[in-house]
């Protein structure tokens, strides 16, 4: 099975660590779930890719969680299943590319990591309201180091 490119938009399966999880001490996500590509910063000789993304759940958000309900029709372009889903943009996980939490995707031929893209004018909406919330403080950033 062949690693894909982190790029921003790219939606993959992931063992997303939710704050609260990290909080309680757990190291990885209790279950692998669709996350998307926000940004990656680029391997140089010195360092590693270094990728942040964001948690899709089917939960609709409660509270103080930051979401976007992505469209039935940007899902399945996406390569996700049909269910109501949200991006979470109030936190997010940043780790080495490619760490040890991604996972194949049950039941696809080929075995593949990645579900598919966000289409372009959706993720640039996404991204764009994800870097105002961070830059208000407003995001919690849970760092992965595997």
């Amino acid at each position: 099975m062949s690693l894909p490119e982190p790029l921003p938009g790219l939606v993959l399966r992931y063992h997303y660590l939710w704050a609260r999880e990290a909080e309680a001490g757990a190291e990885s996500g209790a279950k692998a779930r669709p996350a998307a590509v926000v940004m990656t910063i680029t391997k140089t000789a010195e360092t590693p890719a270094r990728v942040f993304v964001l948690p899709i759940t089917h939960s609709q958000p409660k509270g103080a969680v930051t979401a976007i309900e992505i469209p039935e029709p940007i899902a399945r372009a996406a390569g996700l299943d049909q269910a109501r889903s949200w991006i979470v943009i109030s936190e997010f996980n940043e780790f080495n590319w490619p760490g040890f939490d991604l996972d194949a995707i049950p039941g696809r031929k080929p075995r593949s990591f990645a579900y598919g893209f966000l289409p372009p004018r959706f993720f640039a909406m996404i991204r764009d309201r994800w870097l105002k919330l961070d830059a208000e403080r407003k995001t919690i950033a849970v760092t992965r180091n595997d």
